[in-house]
C-alpha cells in the first residue's frame, strides 16, 4: 500500500491529466446526439457517388422545412376570421329610430306621410344590420374575403364586402334615400345617431381555428416501400430524390438507433472522441512540453473545448437555424493570446471535428469554421492594439458570408431563395466575437495566465511598481532596462515570446528595492557595505533578493509567468565572489550557503533572461571594452552556465544558444559605442 501511494505521489501530475482526459471524453460523449450517423454523405445538386441505394425499410417522405413554412404561411394568410355579431344592438337602434323620427317629423315641411317615412327608415336600419356594422377600419380585409359571423353560438359565413363599415353609413343612407330629397338630410342624421357597430373581431376564436388548421398539416408527401430504389449511382441529388434521402437519413437516425444498438453507438463515439483528444494529448506532449507539464494550462485548454461543445449543443437544441450565431472563433483568439498560433489552430480544428457530430449540414459547417479559424490565426495579431481585433472580426465575418454564399450557389444554382437572415447571424456572430477581450481578462484572473494585453500593460515603466523601483533603486532600474532590451532582441531572433521576456526582465530584480545600496549598481560612492559583513551574511543578502522579489510580486499581484522570471533568473548559480572570499579566508566553504535556491530556467524565455542578465551585469566590470573582449566574455559566461547545467530544463537548443550569443555580442558592442579607430 505504501509503495502504491508513493507511486501515485510521484506520478500525481500524470494521474491528474489522465483523469482530466477521461472526464472530458465522458462529458463530450454525453453531449453528443444519441442517434446513429447516416453512412452516406450527399449534397443537393451533386452526383450520387455510391452504388444504387434501395430502401432498407418502409419510410415516409417528409416535406422539407421550406415547404412546411410555406403551407403554414398560406394557412395564416387565408384563414377565415371570426366576428361576434350582437343581435340586441339592432333592436335598440330600431327603437331609438322611432323615437327620434317622432321628434323630428314635421307635417308642414314634409310631403311624404309619416307612416311611409317610418317604414322606409326601419327597413334601412334592418338592411344595414343584415350582416352587421363594423366599427373599426377594414383595410386589412379584401372585399371578397370570407368571414365567419357568430350569433348566439351559431356561425354563418359571408364575404367582407357585405359588412357595413362605420365610415360607409352616410354614403349608403344617402343612396337609399335619394328618391326623397326633402327628408334625406334629417334621415341621414337620425341613422348616423342610432346605428352603432355590432361586429367585434374574435381574436381567440380566430387563432384557435388557425392552430387547428396548422395541426392538420400533413408533414409527409408520400411513402417509400422497402426495396424500392431511392437513387442510382451517378444521378444528381435533387428534387424528390433529395427529399427521399433526407427522409431516410432522419428516420435512420431517430428510429433505428434509438431502438437498438445503443451500446455500440456509445462505443463508436468513445473511440472517435478518444482519438481526437489523444491527438491533442500527444501534440502537447511532443511539441508543447512546457504547456503539457503545466496542469492548469492543460485544464484551461480542455475546459475551453468543453465550453464550445456545450454552447453549440445548447443552441442546436434551441433551434439549429441559430448555429452560425456561435462565436467559435473566440477559441483560437483566446488560445493564441495565451499560447501560440499553431496550438490555437490545432485545438480549433479538433473542436470543429467534434462539432461535426452535432450540427446539421456538418460538411458545410466544418468547412466554414475551419476556414474562419485559419483566417483568425492569420489576421488576429497584437491584441494589445484594440483596432486589430475589430479589423480581424470584420475579415472573419466576410469569410463566413462569402463561404455561405458559395455553398448556397453550389446547392441551389441561384440566389432566388437565399435566407438573408443568415447574413445577420454572421454579423451578430462577429460582434459576439469581440467578447474575446473581456473573456481573456476573466481567464487571466481565474487561471493565473497572462496575455499580450496584460504584458503590454505591465511593460509600461510608469506602473507603480516600476516607478517605485526607479525611485528607490535607479541603478537596478537602469540595469533592468538594459537587460530587457538585450533579452527582447535575443527572443525575437529565436522566435520566443519577446514581449514576455521583456516584461520578465523589467521585474526580475524588484527584490533589490528593500536594501538597494547593498547592490553595486546602486552604490554612488563605490563603497560596498557588504564587504564589512561575513561572506555568508553577504551571500544571504544577495541571494535573498530573489525571495523578496517573489514576495513583492505576489503582493502586487503580478502573474505567475512573470514571477517565474524572478525565481529563475539566477538558477542554482553560486554567489561566486563571496564564496571565493570565504574559501580564501577559511580554506573551505559550503557551497549550499552561497548557492541560489533555483529552480533552473524551465523555458526558452527564462533561459534568455539568465543569459542577458549575467552578460549585462558582468559587462560593467570590463575595462576598455573592445569587440574581441565582449565576444570572449559573452562566450565564457554562457558556456559556464551550460557546463553547470543551468539550461537542462529549458527546452533550448545549441543552435538557439549560438544565435542568442550573436545577438548579445552585437547589442553590447552597440551599447558601448565601439567604433573603428580612425587615423589622425
Amino acid at each position: 500500500m505504501h509503495q502504491f501511494l508513493a507511486f501515485v505521489s510521484r506520478n500525481q501530475s500524470n494521474a491528474y491529466k489522465l483523469l482530466l482526459l477521461i472526464s472530458t471524453i465522458v462529458l463530450v460523449i454525453y453531449m453528443l446526439p444519441k442517434g446513429g450517423q447516416f453512412k452516406y454523405q450527399f449534397q443537393k445538386g451533386k452526383p450520387w457517388q455510391y452504388e444504387n441505394l434501395y430502401a432498407p425499410f418502409n419510410f415516409t417522405i417528409k416535406k422539407d422545412n421550406k415547404t412546411l413554412d410555406q403551407e403554414r404561411e398560406s394557412i395564416k394568410r387565408n384563414a377565415v376570421p371570426f366576428f361576434d355579431l350582437d343581435p340586441d344592438i339592432p333592436l335598440t337602434a330600431l327603437q331609438e329610430f322611432s323615437v327620434l323620427l317622432d321628434l323630428s317629423y314635421q307635417d308642414s315641411a314634409w310631403a311624404t306621410p309619416k307612416k311611409k317615412v317610418k317604414q322606409l327608415g326601419l327597413n334601412l336600419v334592418n338592411k344595414l344590420y343584415k350582416n352587421g356594422v363594423l366599427g373599426v377600419s377594414g383595410d386589412n380585409y379584401l372585399p371578397e374575403q370570407l368571414i365567419n359571423l357568430r350569433v348566439n353560438n351559431q356561425v354563418r359565413q359571408t364575404v367582407f364586402s357585405r359588412v357595413v363599415q362605420r365610415e360607409e353609413l352616410q354614403e349608403l343612407s344617402a343612396k337609399e334615400l335619394e328618391s326623397l330629397p326633402e327628408i334625406s338630410e334629417v334621415m341621414r342624421q337620425i341613422i348616423a345617431t342610432v346605428v352603432k357597430p355590432n361586429l367585434t373581431f374574435n381574436a381567440a376564436l380566430t387563432e384557435a381555428s388557425v392552430q387547428e388548421l396548422l395541426g392538420d398539416i400533413n408533414p409527409n408527401i408520400g411513402v417509400v416501400e422497402k426495396g424500392a430504389r431511392i437513387i442510382a449511382k451517378g444521378e444528381v441529388v435533387e428534387g424528390e430524390k433529395f427529399d427521399k434521402l433526407n427522409s431516410l437519413r432522419e428516420q435512420f437516425q431517430s428510429q433505428v438507433w434509438s431502438q437498438s444498438n445503443y451500446n455500440w453507438l456509445v462505443f463508436g463515439y468513445s473511440m472517435l472522441v478518444s482519438l481526437v483528444f489523444m491527438m491533442l494529448y500527444l501534440f502537447l506532449r511532443k511539441y508543447r512540453p512546457e504547456i503539457f507539464d503545466h496542469n492548469t494550462k492543460v485544464s484551461f485548454i480542455f475546459i475551453n473545448i468543453l465550453l464550445m461543445i456545450f454552447v453549440t449543443t445548447l443552441v442546436i437544441k434551441l433551434d439549429a437555424a441559430y448555429v452560425y450565431l456561435i462565436p467559435l472563433c473566440i477559441l483560437p483568439i483566446v488560445l493564441k493570446s495565451f499560447f501560440d498560433a499553431r496550438l490555437g489552430l490545432f485545438v480549433h480544428v479538433l473542436t470543429v471535428l467534434l462539432l461535426g457530430f452535432i450540427v446539421p449540414n456538418s460538411f458545410e459547417f466544418m468547412f466554414l469554421q475551419i476556414i474562419a479559424g485559419i483566417v483568425t490565426i492569420l489576421t488576429v495579431s497584437e491584441l494589445s492594439k484594440r483596432a486589430n481585433l475589430f479589423i480581424s472580426v470584420g475579415q472573419i465575418t466576410g469569410i463566413y458570408i462569402l463561404g455561405y454564399l458559395s455553398f448556397f450557389i453550389i446547392q441551389e444554382g441561384s440566389l432566388d431563395r437565399i435566407a438573408l437572415e443568415n447574413f445577420a447571424y454572421f454579423m451578430i456572430c462577429g460582434l459576439i466575437t469581440l467578447f474575446a477581450f473581456p473573456l481573456i481578462y476573466v481567464y487571466e484572473r481565474i487561471f493565473g495566465l497572462v496575455s499580450e494585453v496584460s504584458l503590454l500593460e505591465l511593460s509600461n515603466t510608469n506602473t507603480p511598481l516600476l516607478k517605485e523601483l526607479s525611485d528607490r533603486a535607479p541603478g537596478t532600474f537602469h540595469h533592468s532596462l538594459n537587460v530587457a532590451n538585450l533579452a527582447e532582441a535575443a527572443a525575437q531572433e529565436i522566435g520566443a515570446n519577446s514581449m514576455l521576456v521583456r516584461v520578465g526582465a523589467l521585474y526580475h530584480d524588484i527584490g533589490k528595492m528593500n536594501n538597494p545600496t547593498n547592490f553595486t549598481e546602486n552604490q554612488v560612492n563605490s563603497i560596498n557595505t557588504l564587504n564589512d559583513l561575513e561572506p555568508k551574511e553577504s551571500a544571504r543578502i544577495i541571494v535573498g533578493h530573489v525571495i523578496k522579489g517573489i514576495e513583492l510580486a505576489r503582493k502586487h499581484k503580478l502573474p505567475e509567468r512573470i514571477i517565474d522570471f524572478i525565481r529563475t533568473h539566477h538558477g542554482t548559480n553560486l554567489v561566486y565572489y563571496f564564496y571565493k572570499k570565504e574559501l580564501d579566508a577559511q580554506g573551505s566553504a559550503d557551497e549550499k550557503d552561497y548557492r541560489y535556491p533555483g529552480p533552473k530556467p524551465f523555458s526558452r524565455e527564462t533561459a534568455i533572461l539568465m543569459m542577458a542578465d549575467s552578460v549585462e551585469a558582468a559587462s560593467k566590470s570590463l575595462k576598455d571594452p573592445t569587440s574581441n573582449k565582449i565576444n570572449s566574455f559573452v562566450e565564457n559566461i554562457i558556456d559556464l552556465q551550460m557546463e553547470q547545467g543551468q539550461f537542462a530544463n529549458a527546452n533550448i537548443t545549441f543552435k538557439e544558444i549560438g544565435q542568442i550569443k550573436k545577438v548579445l555580442k552585437k547589442k553590447l558592442t552597440n551599447m558601448y559605442h565601439l567604433r573603428v579607430a580612425y587615423p589622425e
